[in-house]
């Protein structure tokens, strides 16, 4: 119930974002489903490669490359999924983070109470 619960509320951010972050565009509710749906299954399966692979580079940059690998998972969903557009670099980053921060808030205000 929880992952359900937090991806209905990613899709939700997903859908605000284009009020605050010019170049992002998205088309509906199930466009913003299907998006957080790539996002989730991109930082659980493809991001964790990347960054091993590109490990020098961000131990060179003390982490911050991960910030540009999120930003180019975030355009590469923009344009993989169709009804979401993002425009450009600036608006990937700006939107990549912004989702970073909903997922982090999001999994900590609905973690499981079981493993305290």
């Amino acid at each position: 119930m929880r992952l359900i619960a937090k991806w209905i509320i990613v899709a939700l951010a997903l859908l605000a974002l284009p009020s605050f972050i010019p170049g992002i565009a998205i088309a509906s509710f199930s466009t913003a489903l299907l998006v957080a749906f790539f996002w989730g299954l991109a930082n659980l399966i493809v991001r964790p490669i990347i960054l091993m692979v590109l490990l020098p580079i961000t131990i060179l940059t003390l982490g911050l490359f991960s910030f540009v690998v999120n930003a180019l998972l975030f355009w590469g969903i923009g344009n993989f999924v169709e009804g979401f557009e993002v425009a450009n670099f600036t608006a990937a980053f700006l939107g990549a983070l912004a989702m970073s921060v909903v997922s982090v808030l999001v999994g900590f205000l609905l973690k499981d109470r079981d493993d305290e």
